[in-house]
């Protein structure tokens, strides 16, 4: 009933659209240490104050959380009924960027590059255009609709549970962080932090230091190890072995007695580990092909990469690996590493079907590292989570969809953890094709403006089939 005027009002702001996700995206809101009313620390704090100044520049009401939340609202004196939640934090800016700095967002060949554009500040953005989009025309509403603005998702969701003591869940809730069409099962996760301590040793040659990982839900495109009497040479063969194996590149640097080598691969989520290459996985097996002289510490390295060894995406070698026709395949990634001379510290990402739980997932892992010497510390995992894909709810966000891309729309899963993951009725919907690879947690991160215009119409079309 209202699609023209959707589309014309969506379109004939579409630079303005840009603009302010550019706006929003030059702020560096990577979680940092918490001041005084900065829950996340000042770049998530002005990242959020951007966001609700932008709203109410647009004429809308809006809510401050202390800082860890931010809500704007349309009916806000209306019975509470369609949350979408979205975030504005993002993980580190990482390595590796050619288009653009992480920070200086810039629109090129149709796409907007820059950390946070597709995860989430683009998507964010889109949601507030459709809001504004039904209040500037004067579409009449019955039921509220309020934009949840976080900023910790990254990070474990701790603003959404903060926001969640305070107010009650809204009867549906969508959040704009995945693929479309609507993903309605998402895994369980099992974040994996284990330890060891040993004795040291001072034989040569010894591996003297090594550093992984900037966030557990990250594959690392990086490694660093720093290694004592080893001739460069030495090294040197072994890593065009291991590069020829796993596409894992090796960078030495040579310095008195001591070779520093950085492993480089590729970055990916940790929910689709098969995207990356795993510069840690390859750095392990380098170190474990070398002549190390033997001890706890080596011995250990070895226990470690046999149970999560380069290319081993799905828990196999943990003797986890399991499928169901729901969700899909246990996918595991080893994400984090610091291993210094008696001790190490690492953790790695698992995303669990719905046919696991604690007991055949949480405590074979937790049994077979104890074997190897390693520590799992974890006492639980996070369930799967699970809505009705014949619902009202989901079958009016497939309709518009459908509507507006002329694709099929249809239920699907994911490995990724979302906002809506503990959430009664909470999906995931949008805001990127589906196929698209945004280069999401990686190096030149984009959305595609076409993607941001269209859900933008497609979101306003939900809010007025739903709350009309």
């Amino acid at each position: 009933m209202y699609r023209e005027k959707i589309d014309a009002f969506i379109d004939a702001r579409r630079q303005e659209l840009i603009d302010d996700v550019c706006e929003l995206c030059r702020i560096n809101s990577e979680k940092m240490p918490a001041e005084e009313d900065m829950p996340y620390g000042p770049g998530a704090a002005e990242c959020l104050d951007a966001a609700l100044d932008m709203a109410e520049g647009y004429g809308f009401e809006t809510l401050d959380y202390d800082g860890y939340v931010g809500c704007i609202d349309i009916g806000e004196n209306l019975p509470r009924h369609l949350d979408i939640l979205a975030h504005l934090d993002v993980v580190p800016a990482g390595e590796g960027w050619t288009v653009t700095e992480p920070f200086e967002p810039v629109e090129k060949d149709g796409r907007i590059y820059g950390r946070g554009t597709a995860d989430d500040k683009g998507p964010a953005v889109a949601a507030l255009y459709a809001m504004r989009a039904v209040k500037e025309l004067g579409i009449p509403l019955k039921k509220n609709v309020r934009l949840i603005l976080g900023t910790d998702e990254e990070c474990g969701s701790s603003d959404i549970r903060y926001y969640y003591e305070k107010e009650e869940e809204a009867p549906m809730t969508f959040s704009p962080d995945i693929e479309y069409p609507v993903v309605n099962v998402e895994k369980g996760r099992l974040p994996g932090h284990f330890q060891a301590e040993f004795a040291a040793s001072a034989s040569l040659p010894r591996l003297v230091s090594l550093q992984a990982g900037t966030k557990i839900n990250v594959v690392p495109g990086k490694a660093k190890a720093v290694f004592e009497g080893l001739e460069k040479a030495c090294v040197e063969e072994a890593a065009a072995k291991v590069t020829k194996s796993t596409g894992v590149r090796f960078e030495l640097e040579q310095s008195g007695d001591q070779t520093a080598v950085t492993a480089v691969g590729r970055g990916a989520h940790a929910s689709t580990p098969q995207e990356g290459i795993n510069a840690l996985t390859g750095l392990l097996t380098l170190v474990n092909s070398l002549p190390l002289a033997a001890c706890s510490q080596t011995e250990l390295l070895k226990k470690l990469s046999a149970l999560m060894p380069y290319g081993d995406n799905n828990g196999t070698a943990m003797g986890i690996d399991m499928e169901d026709e729901l969700s899909g395949r246990l996918t595991l990634a080893l994400s984090m590493l610091k291993v210094d001379e008696k001790s190490l510290d690492g953790e790695f990402d698992g995303r669990i079907p719905v046919c696991g739980n604690e007991e055949n997932v949480l405590k074979p892992a937790k049994a077979r590292m104890a074997e190897a010497g390693l520590t799992l510390l974890n006492e639980t995992m996070t369930p799967p989570h699970h809505v009705d894909g014949n619902s009202d709810f989901v079958r009016t966000l497939l309709k518009a969809y459908e509507d507006y891309t002329g694709l099929k729309g249809e239920c699907q899963s994911t490995g990724g953890g979302t906002y809506v993951h503990h959430l009664k009725n909470g999906v995931a919907f949008g805001a990127a094709m589906p196929g698209r690879d945004n280069n999401m947690h990686g190096a030149d991160e984009f959305a595609v403006v076409d993607d941001l215009i269209i859900s933008a119409k497609i979101f306003a079309q939900v809010i007025v089939d739903l709350c009309g």
